[in-house]
């Protein structure tokens, strides 16, 4: 049997293949972005999913894709311990923009982004993978991600910069102390992700005129970092992949065409194109 995994920081998803290439199982489990979560963690998350559980031992390829994966020691990390569970596997981990790129590949030539818990863009020709800028995570990249726009929706709540409708509502909502954000934020792991969550609030109200122009301008900030500096970025689709490019699609296609920018596909989930890429041309 063979797993692929789709790793992002907030949740992993999980894809089982039996010998004969039959999707046997679908899962979930929480991320294991490894600059967020401690190593000696994620068995025991694992460990959670008693589906995983039955078919530790007859695993014999683990092929991940995650987030926080784009350094050689943090991929070292997640495949020491995915063999710990998973016994009789080769277990391969590399970023999520190459799982990215797979899934988002349509024959030509394409930048292609994530825009999830994190944010992250490359330029695919079909074979290769070209990364022209580091991932700086959510302290000081991850422009346009769901945990940019959750950090923007907290601090301008408690800064009390929300218009009073948003601001009560919020208040509402969350009842949110300063003591339980920064507990969370600085103490408690997977502090991105805890900061991403708020996107329901901010998704519930996106045609708000203030969480509007508040999202158009992240995603205009990441196009800014992320995107322009390739300077294919004019001349090619720019894919994404990723629940915050799929709930803010909108916005995101109007701040695309404020720069002349072409949005091609925008896909919430890559997990499906990503094991039937496997399927065609890895296994």
């Amino acid at each position: 049997m063979v797993a692929i995994v789709d790793g992002g920081s907030t949740k992993c998803d999980w894809v089982i293949l039996d010998d004969f290439n039959k999707v046997f199982l679908k899962t979930e489990t929480i991320g294991f972005n490894p600059n967020n979560i401690a190593a000696e963690l994620i068995v025991p998350e694992i460990e959670k999913n008693i589906s995983l559980g039955s078919v530790r031992t007859s695993i014999t390829k683990v092929f991940f894709y995650g987030s926080g994966c784009g350094i050689p020691q943090n991929c070292a990390t997640i495949e020491r311990e995915l063999k710990k569970f998973f016994t009789a596997a080769d277990v391969t981990a590399k970023e999520d923009l190459m799982a990215a790129a797979y899934a988002a590949y349509s024959g030509k030539p394409a930048i292609v982004c994530i825009l999830g818990t994190g944010s992250n863009a490359c330029f695919f020709d079909g074979e290769n993978l070209k990364i022209k800028l580091p991932s700086l995570g959510f302290l000081m990249g991850d422009e346009g991600s769901g945990s940019a726009i959750g950090k923007q929706l907290v601090r301008r709540y408690f800064m009390k910069k929300l218009p009073e409708d948003l601001q009560q509502q919020f208040t509402e909502t969350y009842n949110l102390t300063i003591e339980e954000a920064l507990e969370n934020m600085y103490h408690k792991t997977r502090p991105n992700a805890y900061l991403a969550n708020f996107n329901k609030f901010v998704v519930e109200r996106k045609d708000h005129p203030y969480f509007r122009q508040m999202v158009f301008d992240e995603m205009k900030n990441f196009f800014d970092y992320q995107v322009l500096p390739y300077e294919e970025a004019k001349n090619v689709e720019i894919n994404f992949i990723g629940s915050i490019a799929y709930y803010y699609e909108n916005i995101l296609r109007s701040a695309a065409a404020e720069l002349n920018l072409n949005v091609g596909n925008v896909v919430q989930k890559p997990i499906e194109s990503l094991v039937g890429y496997h399927i065609k041309y890895i296994l």
